[in-house]
């Protein structure tokens, strides 16, 4: 990234203002990357057990197989699901409040005894399954908002304060050489002034 200067002090005080102003931010930015990074962390942990959970308790019904034929799926259905969202290091990401589930008319009589565990069986299921994909929402979000605050600390730490610095330099240096310049050429111009004097004086005195 290339920094629009001038070799003027208006410009030098704009760079410096600039330069200050991504000092102050950097800290808050880093300590922002790394809560996000644990919190990455944290809920990529928590994917992999809900996954995790999820296969188990499928393979844990596996012996049931049979029985399922007998079941009728459109028993119960998820109807609602309540939403609120909270902020994790400054980003807004969804928490899974409230699942809640709507089960149809069967007959207690003539239905198999085993109906009522199977509906509460699904209701797990689903229930895992829902937070695993939640879980999995949360994790793009941190994720991206990560990589973002990652990318801003490096533009930041190794393009822009290195930047402002060097363009710093550059006009300070170059204020330093008008001055000297400009200090050199007043004695110069002193130096022939007090020439002409002492030469005036001396023709004066002839």
């Amino acid at each position: 990234m290339a920094i629009k200067f001038q070799y003027n002090k208006t410009s030098l005080q704009q760079l410096e203002k600039q330069l200050k102003m991504r000092e102050r931010s950097l800290p808050t930015i880093k300590s922002k990357e790394s809560a996000l990074r644990i919190e990455v962390k944290r809920t990529k942990d928590e994917v992999t057990r809900l996954e995790l959970q999820l296969e188990q308790e499928i393979q844990g019904y596996a012996y049931m197989v049979a029985l399922w034929n007998e079941f009728n799926p459109e028993l119960i259905s998820v109807k609602d699901v309540t939403l609120s969202t909270k902020k994790i290091a400054g980003v807004v990401v969804p928490v899974l409040d409230e699942i809640r589930f709507e089960i149809g008319h069967y007959s207690l009589f003539n239905a198999p005894a085993w109906y009522a565990d199977g509906i509460e069986l699904l209701k797990k299921l689903a229930r895992t399954g829902i937070e695993a994909e939640f879980s999995g929402m949360k994790l793009e979000l941190l994720e991206h908002s990560r990589k973002k605050t990652t990318q801003k600390v490096n533009l930041f730490e190794k393009v822009q304060i290195p930047g402002y610095k060097d363009a710093i330099r550059k006009v300070k240096r170059f204020m330093e050489d008008e001055e000297s310049l400009s200090k050199s050429s007043q004695k110069i111009m002193r130096a022939n002034q007090e020439k002409r004097k002492i030469k005036e004086t001396e023709e004066a005195d002839v």
